[in-house]
């Protein structure tokens, strides 16, 4: 019988940041309610010549040419997290940072450095405040997968 998928809940996709201290001390900043992350890879396109035919229409080819993860969620503001959130966005430096997707049966988990690239800020008479923040990785980040 073939083994039955395992889904995963939200909570156990969290995105950390780290502080400046030796080792790096990672902290999910509370609030943070809604979580996305894309890995994309950048792609230059080429023609492929028809050596046989040269007049023949050419079969369009991809070579990769980078690989980027960016992070954009959404939550409320707290006052225990708004620190974090502001001081990663004013450093001209990216923050050091991990990327977590648990599972039943393993943890896939990209470490490295992310950019803050927006924090924006809404708010509604009334209603909490909310906090959407997008990320934009600095360089490589290495992909672990572990039981």
């Amino acid at each position: 019988m073939a083994t039955k998928p395992k889904p995963i809940r939200g909570g156990k996709v969290r995105v950390l940041l780290g502080d400046d201290s030796t080792p790096v001390e990672y902290v999910a900043p509370c609030g943070f309610t809604q979580r996305s992350i894309t890995l994309s890879k950048g792609l230059e396109d080429i023609l492929m010549p028809n050596c046989d035919d040269p007049d023949a229409v050419p079969w369009q080819g991809r070579d990769a040419t980078s690989l980027s993860i960016s992070v954009s969620g959404e939550g409320i503001l707290l006052d225990t997290s708004v620190e974090t959130w502001l001081d990663a966005y004013e450093n001209t430096e990216s923050t050091p940072a991990k990327i977590e997707w648990e599972f039943p049966d393993k943890t896939i988990t990209w470490t490295g450095f992310l950019h803050i690239e927006t924090v924006e800020v809404g708010a509604t008479d009334g209603r909490r405040v909310t906090l959407n923040v997008s990320m934009q990785s600095d360089g490589e980040m290495v992909r672990v997968v572990a039981p």
